[in-house]
């Protein structure tokens, strides 16, 4: 992740939400109205239909990005106002509008949204299997990875020319290279910022779990689902693993951090190694270094204290309180409905797109 863009407004703004929270941090919904039908594409946030919302993510100017994957569009909520606008897509499903403005293009099922350091927006397509851009200056929509067909190839050429499978989830780097969870074929692929060649760093035709201490590159790797670029370290939530692990980019080793590979909903306070996940979809590091993880099946999101080594659950009950009670009380008493996307703000406010409650909630700030 590269951007994490404060304003004075926010300052403001989440300093006084972190005020307000005494023991139990406060959850509530900040967009969405808990029906999937389109509505409109701008208005109040709380009044706006947001279907199926999956990727949140904070970027330029203090928005919050949202990929809205039932009716095909890319909204942006502003935190001071509350106002929730479309910036990208039609709500019209088709693969559509290249070289021209991103708000008349046709998407297919936005998976996730991040920004490079000049504030140009990226977002993957899960359904028309590619990568586009949208430039922060014109508004302009291009894309940088993929046809639009489904498969595995184009390693070492143009990634435009390059086939993926049901890729999930993007990430940038300072250079500006692109990430992607190509989960369908259990890979992790970049696409060079120079060069726009495409390669493999991680995965095979394997599938199976990546061993700690393991070289990435030509290894199996199980369900690549979620990203999360820092410091030459991508971190990766793994679906049907069950599991965290840590690339350091700079050796291209594999570092286990959570899950036993298990599926469960167990281990709280205790090693995050031994706890067990379903599904984990989302995966983020807040601002004391500190990883959260939509564990989406068990209808929670968990933290992984690196510090301490301990995991505990920050918001939602597990799988048996599956559905959308709880906004206005403590995090940990409420219920979630297959969450996926989540990115911590500078001040420690986690922000979730809980999928099938059709909207983006926030767990109010708090040292995290």
């Amino acid at each position: 992740m590269i951007i994490r863009i404060s304003t004075l407004k926010l300052l403001f703004v989440f300093a006084f939400a972190a005020n307000q929270v005494s023991a139990a941090d406060i959850i509530e919904t900040l967009a969405g109205t808990g029906q999937p039908e389109n509505n409109g594409n701008s208005g109040v946030g709380t009044e706006v239909n947001v279907k199926d919302p999956f990727g949140v993510e904070i970027g330029p100017k203090g928005g919050l990005y949202i990929t809205e994957v039932g009716n095909h569009r890319v909204m942006r909520l502003d935190l001071f106002t509350s106002k929730l606008v479309t910036i990208a897509g039609t709500g019209k499903k088709g693969y559509s509008g290249d070289g021209g403005p991103a708000t008349e293009a046709e998407l297919n099922e936005p998976y996730e949204v991040r920004f490079d350091t000049s504030g140009n927006m990226y977002f993957v397509e899960m359904q028309n299997q590619l990568v586009r851009r949208v430039d922060a200056k014109t508004g302009i929509i291009t894309t940088v990875a993929g046809t639009g067909k489904k498969g595995f190839s184009g390693d070492g050429g143009p990634a435009t020319e390059a086939t993926f499978s049901s890729p999930h989830s993007i990430d940038l780097d300072e250079s500006g290279n692109i990430y992607i969870a190509d989960i369908g074929n259990h890979r992790i692929r970049m696409v060079d910022a120079k060069t726009g060649i495409v390669t493999t760093i991680a995965g095979s035709n394997g599938r199976t779990l990546p061993k700690d201490g393991q070289k990435a590159e030509g290894n199996s790797v199980l369900g690549p689902r979620a990203l999360f670029y820092q410091n030459s370290v991508l971190w990766v939530a793994l679906r049907e693993g069950h599991s965290v692990f840590k690339l350091d980019l700079k050796t291209g080793i594999w570092h286990h951090i959570a899950g036993s590979g298990k599926k469960g909903f167990s281990g709280d306070g205790g090693d995050p190694l031994k706890a067990t996940f379903n599904g984990p979809k989302g995966i983020a590091v807040g601002p004391k270094g500190n990883i959260f993880v939509v564990d989406t099946e068990n209808q929670a999101i968990r933290k992984i204290d690196l510090k301490n080594n301990v995991i505990t659950t920050i918001a939602g009950q597990g799988p048996e309180h599956r559905g959308g009670a709880g906004d206005g009380g403590p995090a940990t008493q409420s219920e979630m409905d297959r969450p996926h996307g989540i990115c911590i703000d500078d001040y420690g406010g986690v922000y979730i797109g809980d999928t099938l409650n059709h909207r983006v909630r926030r767990v109010r700030a708090k040292k995290r």
